[in-house]
């Protein structure tokens, strides 16, 4: 894969956040794209494109707002959140889901048009970037940023062991997605 990809998929992760701030002045910053890029959850299940943009702008405002959006870990997303998605154009089924609540919003039709510049050079970036992946002889897809809902993404953990004999308990798909070495002996963790 190459390098430039996730730099140029970042930057348009980071210009059509800013498209989304210039009409909601509140949205914080979004401090890094790059998290937006390869992780996982099962709270919210959804592609990387500009519909989940929005839907992680909706739980950016209820930071701005110090408003609590979910519970059980992130997974739930209640009628605050509902809200919050509802303001940025978002959608929602009338009843919430058992166990994700409200999280499965879509795009309204005006919000598109509104966004329809920003969502085409989002698309293109996510093209290029997917056809990079591809091309690396993995599928990996987007379902959310694991960090803020303290999860890695669910799965069987499996024993890992370095050089020096240490191990960790990690979902496989996590360590496929890059090595995590040993403080001590500097060796990556592998399956054992």
């Amino acid at each position: 894969m190459s390098t430039t990809q996730p730099l140029v998929l970042a930057a348009e992760l980071a210009a059509a956040w800013s498209d989304i701030q210039a009409y909601h002045q509140d949205l914080p910053d979004l401090a890094s794209p790059e998290a937006l890029i390869g992780e996982s959850s099962s709270a919210c299940g959804t592609r990387l494109g500009f519909e989940r943009l929005l839907h992680e702008a909706a739980h950016g405002l209820a930071a701005a707002r110090d408003i609590r959006d979910t519970s059980r870990a992130g997974r739930y997303h209640n009628r605050r959140f509902l809200l919050l998605a509802s303001e940025l154009g978002l959608a929602h089924p009338v009843e919430p889901h058992a166990s994700s609540g409200f999280s499965q919003v879509t795009m309204l039709k005006e919000t598109r048009e509104r966004y329809a510049d920003t969502i085409e050079r989002l698309d293109r970036a996510l093209g290029a970037h997917q056809e990079a992946v591809a091309g690396d002889g993995a599928s990996r897809a987007f379902r959310g940023p694991a960090a803020r809902h303290g999860s890695s993404g669910g799965g069987v953990r499996v024993k890992a062991v370095c050089g020096c004999g240490r191990n960790v308990r990690v979902v496989p798909s996590v360590l496929a997605q890059a090595s995590i070495v040993c403080g001590a002996c500097q060796q990556p963790f592998k399956i054992a």
